[in-house]
């Protein structure tokens, strides 16, 4: 099916929007009325249709519009692409991933075309038609990681394996809760979650890393993470904290079914072939209140998640100045009943 890409911006004017086939697909990350960290790791492998879970490597309506923002932010700060001398095989490895799932999953919008090493890329939606040779960067505009990155929604870490431990050695960030790749780069697993609370008394990370140093190519394995965010903003890095940190300010009762938004992380990763280095894959989802109000069954365990979370975790996600306002809000929506098992619509 022919995706209907939407004009609409994540800054400024905030034009962003979600059709109501868009709402419902949305990753609502709460499979119960609480939340507390766990190791909520489960096989990345194809689900339901028309849910984000459909296809491995996840095309929707926002997918022009975010490819324009990312433009921007790189445009203001090229830092936020970066990658290790070390890391050109795991470029060419990411490259690779992603084209052949998009043109697979997405043959009316992106073609590969495969000629041993000589391949040619169209991109449809954003006027691309690209002849190159695999393995040679001179023959790309951009290098290899970077130039399909600028074609696929999402942020993208490739984390090297060494020494029993993960490093933070390439990526393309731009659409990050509150972390920065320059200041992440080079770092081991356990450094750049770091500030995280609650999880490393718990063991969480202990497990996580067990887990990522078995992960096995061709089983990519995903999970959701979540925070809040006032605007639809896709850019809300330390960096630019002085644009996006004052809107928090600007939440009133009467607003803040419009300007709060669930931000939801989809975070996926894959054993890459060649380098043997690990892609974690972190898409974005946006959903206004107003939005995820629409669906009943969220409407009433969102206010019941928010109530009962842990202070040190609201804390983090910098949600402690709005929370009581937005469980308020949303407590209009909840009928009391029993919510029904699992993340999708009833």
């Amino acid at each position: 099916m022919t995706i209907k890409f939407r004009q609409e911006t994540f800054r400024d004017d905030f034009t962003f929007r979600n059709s109501p086939d868009n709402i419902r697909r949305f990753p609502f990350p709460f499979d119960q009325d609480k939340y507390m960290y766990s190791v909520n790791m489960e096989p990345h492998v194809k689900g339901a249709a028309a849910s984000v879970f459909e296809n491995l490597i996840d095309v929707d309506e926002h997918y022009v519009a975010e490819m324009h923002d990312r433009a921007l932010v790189l445009k203001e700060d090229p830092l936020r692409c970066q990658a290790l001398p070390h890391m050109m095989t795991a470029q060419w490895d990411t490259l690779e991933l992603l084209m052949e799932h998009q043109a697979a999953d997405y043959p009316e919008h992106f073609s590969l075309t495969r000629d041993g090493d000589q391949w040619r890329w169209i991109n449809r939606p954003l006027g691309i038609d690209d002849t190159f040779t695999f393995g040679d960067a001179s023959t790309l505009p951009h290098p290899p990681m970077e130039y399909i990155t600028l074609q696929a929604q999402g942020d993208f870490c490739i984390v090297d394996q060494r020494d029993g431990n993960l490093w933070m050695d390439a990526g393309m960030v731009t659409t990050q809760a509150d972390w920065s790749l320059d200041f992440d780069i080079g770092m081991n697993f356990m450094e750049w979650h770091g500030p995280v609370p609650l999880a490393h008394q718990i063991g969480v990370f202990d497990r996580a890393l067990k887990f990522l140093l078995n992960l096995q190519q061709g089983k990519p394995t995903r999970r959701l993470n979540w925070t809040m965010t006032i605007n639809p903003r896709l850019d809300t890095s330390p960096e630019n904290y002085h644009k996006w940190g004052p809107d928090r300010l600007t939440v009133t009762p009467e607003n803040i079914g419009e300007k709060l938004h669930l931000r939801v992380e989809l975070q996926s990763l894959w054993r890459l072939p060649r380098s043997n280095a690990i892609l974690f894959v972190i898409r974005c989802y946006l959903i206004s209140l107003n939005e995820l109000v629409t669906v009943p069954k969220w409407g009433r365990r969102l206010p019941r998640v928010l109530a009962t979370l842990p202070d040190e975790i609201a804390d983090y996600k910098g949600m402690t100045r709005y929370r009581q306002m937005a469980i308020d809000w949303l407590k209009t929506y909840d009928d009391g009943l029993p919510t029904s098992p699992g993340i999708f619509p009833d």
